[in-house]
């Protein structure tokens, strides 16, 4: 549990401080001349030494982006939406583009509106306020981590899963591939088990298999179909493992089947 705890605190610190930059990076694409005096008067002689270590918004926020979605996901997931609505353009066309409902798309397509008679209507420094209340939301997690709201029953169930994984490795090193496989199967049905919980999927047959749960996750548009179709070929490979065959499962199989347990007990949740 403790490393795992560690592991997301530290994770999340990374996020949030790379945010922070980023937040910088606007404020320095937007406001130039003011930025470089706030970081004078904030950092003094190491101002310089901060200025290098800013990227370019357009080269990293999407990476900082996607990784923030999957942590808000799995532990804030109510924020979620709020999350995606700052960062993308309404679905609807926009009669206007203003202040109020500016994008950090827009941002990055760095999107000007303009009048003949006011001059410049609203630009990209409107999307400073979005990413702002982006950065907040993700700092919201960590005070989850210190409250009793934070349910770290999932955690301790991680922790658990990649101490059975590891086991299963071992076992292939010790050529009992129909063992090892067996194991890695158990953890993906109960990690789907556990992910058809977290969106409120309700499972009602008793026994239900992995392809029973890869079902609904898809149906309730979990992931999409490329995903869906990873999860049943390892639900073939695991069955390969527990059933007797037309034919013993292999290293091969044993060790994608593995790889493939611990790629979507890490990426969906």
């Amino acid at each position: 549990m403790i490393s795992n705890l560690e592991k997301y605190n530290k994770d999340l610190d990374t996020l949030i401080d790379n945010g922070q930059l980023l937040l910088s990076s606007m404020q320095k694409e937007c406001h130039p001349n003011n930025f470089e005096a706030v970081v004078k008067k904030k950092f003094k002689t190491k101002s310089n030494e901060y200025i290098k270590k800013i990227p370019i918004f357009s080269n990293k926020y999407q990476d900082w982006y996607s990784e923030s979605l999957i942590t808000i996901k799995q532990l804030l997931p109510d924020r979620m939406n709020d999350f995606i609505r700052l960062y993308e353009k309404p679905k609807t066309t926009r009669k206007e583009i203003t202040h109020e409902n500016y994008t950090i798309e827009d941002y990055l397509n760095n999107i000007t509106v303009t009048s003949s008679m006011y001059g410049k209507i609203v630009g990209p420094e409107s999307a400073i306020p979005r990413f702002k209340q982006q950065l907040n939301i993700l700092k919201s997690i960590k005070k989850r981590f210190t409250s009793t709201l934070f349910d770290i029953k999932q955690l301790v169930q991680a922790d658990l899963f990649d101490s059975e994984l590891e086991a299963a490795k071992e076992l292939v090193n010790k050529g009992y591939l129909r063992g090892a496989g067996a194991i890695a199967g158990v953890v993906l049905e109960k990690h789907l088990a556990q992910v058809c919980i977290n969106q409120g999927i309700k499972i009602i047959k008793k026994k239900s298999s992995i392809s029973d749960f890869n079902d609904k996750l898809k149906g309730a548009k979990t992931y999409e179909t490329p995903t869906w179709r990873k999860i049943q070929h390892l639900g073939d490979l695991r069955n390969l493992c527990d059933h007797k065959k037309k034919r013993d499962p292999n290293i091969e199989d044993v060790d994608e089947l593995i790889e493939g347990v611990e790629k979507i007990t890490k990426t969906i949740f």
